[in-house]
C-alpha cells in the first residue's frame, strides 16, 4: 500500500496547489482556472501509477492477452469490442511488451478525467482526493476497458451540458466500439438534462427500493433479456452485493446537494444535469447491493460524483465551510483505510516502481 499512500499525498499536494495559485475563468464568477503545471503533475503521478503496474483486478488477464493474441483485423472483426481491438493492434506494431497497453490505457483514462475534472470542479483537489480515497481509481485498474470507455464519456460532459445531443452520441458510440455498455448514456441523456428533485427523481429512488426488494424476481427477468448477448455470462456472476457502507458514500455528496439544492443552482444554473448523473450513480449502487455486478453500470457515473462534491462545501456558510472541508477528508480517509487495507488487503506491484 506504501505506493498507494505516496501517490495519495502527491496527488493531494499539487492539486492543492493548483486551486491556491488559480484565476477565475468567464464562465462565471463561481468557477476557477486551477493552476495547469500542478494539475499536470498530479495527473501525472496518477498515469505513472497506474501505467506501470503488472497486478490489480483483471490486469493480469489483459496483459497475458496482449501477448499470447495477435491482433489482426480479421480478430478485431470477428471479436466484440472493435475499438479496444484496434487499439491493441495499434499498439501491437510499437511494442508487444504488455506493459504498454496497461501505460496506455492509464494515460488516455487518467488524462481524460483529469482534464473534465479541471474543467467543472470548484475545489479540484477535493474532486482528485475523492477520486483516489472513494476507489473509483483503483476501479479503473480493475474494469479496463469499461473505465476507458467511461472517461471518453466523461470528457464529453460539455456536450451534455450544452445540450449538443449529436455530438454527445457519437462520443458514446465511439466509447461502445470499447465497450458496448457505453450504449446506455444515450437514453440516460434525456433523462439527466431536466431539473432535479423532481417527481421523476423520487420515482427513480422508488423503483431502486423496489427492485432490491424483489431482486430476486428482476435479476431473472433481466438475465434473460441478456441471454442471448455478449453480457450472458453475467447471470452466473456471484460474488454477493456491494458493501452498504460503499453505498452510503456514494449518498454523501447527493444528499448534501439535495440540502442545500437552491443555493447549487444560484452558484451554477446546470448543475442540475451533474445531481441527476450523481443520483443515477448512487441509484446502481443500490442496487448492487443485491448483486455487485450492477456496480459496473455505476463506473459511467460515478466520476459526476467528483464534480458534485468539489461544490457542496460552498453549500455551507462560510464559517462551516473549514470544519465540513476537513470532516470530508477524514471519512473519505478512513473508508480508504477501510476498503483498501481491511476490506481487499489491497497491494501494489510493478517492476518499475518499488519501494
Amino acid at each position: 500500500m506504501t505506493i498507494f499512500w505516496i501517490n495519495l499525498t502527491l496527488v493531494y499536494m499539487f492539486t492543492l496547489f493548483a486551486r491556491f495559485i488559480s484565476k477565475p475563468l468567464s464562465l462565471g464568477s463561481n468557477f476557477v482556472s486551477p493552476n495547469k503545471l500542478f494539475v499536470f503533475l498530479a495527473i501525472s503521478s496518477l498515469v505513472l501509477v497506474s501505467g506501470l503496474r503488472n497486478n490489480i483486478g483483471d490486469t493480469y488477464f489483459y496483459m497475458h492477452s496482449y501477448t499470447e493474441s495477435d491482433f489482426t483485423w480479421e480478430y478485431v472483426v470477428t471479436n466484440k469490442d472493435p475499438g479496444f481491438g484496434i487499439l491493441q493492434m495499434l499498439l501491437q506494431t510499437i511494442s508487444e511488451d504488455p506493459q504498454l497497453l496497461i501505460f496506455i490505457t492509464a494515460l488516455i483514462t487518467n488524462l481524460l478525467i483529469g482534464i473534465t475534472l479541471y474543467k467543472y470542479s470548484r475545489m479540484i483537489e477535493l474532486s482528485f482526493y475523492v477520486y483516489i480515497t472513494a476507489g473509483i481509481f483503483t476501479v479503473s485498474m480493475n474494469g479496463i476497458r469499461q473505465f476507458l470507455a467511461a472517461s471518453i464519456i466523461f470528457i464529453a460532459t460539455k456536450y451534455i451540458l450544452n445540450g449538443d445531443f449529436k455530438k454527445y452520441s457519437l462520443i458514446v458510440i465511439l466509447a461502445s466500439t470499447i465497450h458496448q455498455s457505453a450504449l446506455i448514456l444515450i437514453p440516460i441523456y434525456f433523462i439527466v438534462r431536466r431539473e432535479a428533485w423532481t417527481k421523476v427523481t423520487f420515482l427513480l429512488f422508488a423503483l431502486a427500493i423496489f427492485i432490491v426488494m424483489g431482486f430476486n424476481q428482476f435479476s431473472e427477468m433481466l438475465f434473460a433479456s441478456l441471454e442471448d448477448t455478449q453480457y450472458s455470462n453475467y447471470s452466473t456472476f456471484d460474488e454477493g452485493g456491494a458493501n452498504n457502507i460503499r453505498a452510503l458514500v456514494e449518498a454523501v455528496p447527493v444528499i448534501i446537494a439535495f440540502l442545500g439544492r437552491k443555493k447549487l443552482r444560484e452558484m451554477w444554473p446546470k448543475s442540475d444535469i451533474i445531481v441527476n448523473l450523481s443520483i443515477i450513480s448512487l441509484i446502481f449502487m443500490i442496487i448492487a447491493t443485491q448483486n455487485w455486478i450492477f456496480a459496473r453500470f455505476n463506473i459511467y457515473f460515478s466520476l459526476y460524483n467528483l464534480i458534485l462534491i468539489s461544490w457542496i462545501i460552498y453549500l455551507f456558510k462560510e464559517n462551516n465551510r473549514k470544519f465540513v472541508y476537513y470532516g470530508l477528508l477524514v471519512c473519505y480517509l478512513m473508508y480508504f483505510y477501510y476498503e483498501q487495507v481491511i476490506s481487499l488487503g489491497m497491494y501494489y506491484r510493478s517492476d518499475y516502481i518499488n519501494f
